[in-house]
């Protein structure tokens, strides 16, 4: 493996590495941009994330034309899907990767997205459970919120609190929207909402115990 790139699932760790300096995070960057794949740069490496599964790539690819739906509607913001990078400057994080956003800050053009998301979305893929994922999670939360992010979306297939909406001014108690519901991500997208059974695959059912 290379030293500055490590990959991310469910039982594998990640060693933290001294904040790099300047020219070395653009280094970072510009290999970030050859990976074919989903990675974000955490603790001065290249996290590139395992491969998603067959549902959570659907259910992303549904929020993301909803949200465009939206954005052609009130002429604001951009919709951005699945595998897009927002650069950010945390001490111990530079880049976010998540699998459908709400942007409203300035063009990129070729280059990745200045800054995190207004809302993101982040649905959870076969890796994401147990204790050290639920960790991961609320740290990257954390991390988007420390960015400027409004809302993030805990989107879990296995639940029947299919979406958490966590919210930047009160994190520790997210609004949950169950199967029949209508979900939204107000402060961040006002007026957006999405019927939640309209984001689920054809073949999706709610697993049960045994097979969770």
């Amino acid at each position: 493996m290379d030293t500055a790139i490590a990959r991310e699932s469910g039982t594998s760790t990640v060693d933290t590495a001294t904040k790099p300096f300047s020219h070395e995070v653009e280094q970072l960057f510009d290999r970030l941009l050859r990976i074919d794949g989903k990675a974000e740069i955490v603790d001065g490496r290249i996290i590139v994330k395992s491969p998603t599964g067959a549902w959570p790539s659907l259910v992303a690819l549904e929020i993301a034309p909803s949200l465009r739906s939206y954005v052609r509607q009130s002429k604001r913001g951009r919709a951005v899907g699945d595998n897009a990078t927002f650069r950010v400057k945390l001490p111990h994080r530079d880049s976010f990767c998540p699998d459908a956003a709400y942007y409203v800050g300035p063009p990129a053009k070729m280059e990745p997205f200045h800054g995190a998301p207004i809302f993101a979305v982040e649905v959870r893929s076969y890796g994401d459970y147990g204790p050290r994922a639920e960790r991961l999670l609320a740290e990257k939360r954390e991390d988007y919120f420390a960015c400027g992010t409004q809302v993030v979306w805990d989107v879990d297939l296995r639940a029947p609190e299919f979406i958490k909406s966590y919210v930047a001014t009160d994190p520790a108690n997210p609004l949950v929207f169950h199967l029949g519901e209508i979900a939204h991500a107000e402060p961040a997208v006002p007026g957006w909402t999405v019927v939640v059974n309209e984001l689920l695959p054809e073949d999706w059912e709610l697993p049960t115990s045994e097979s969770k």
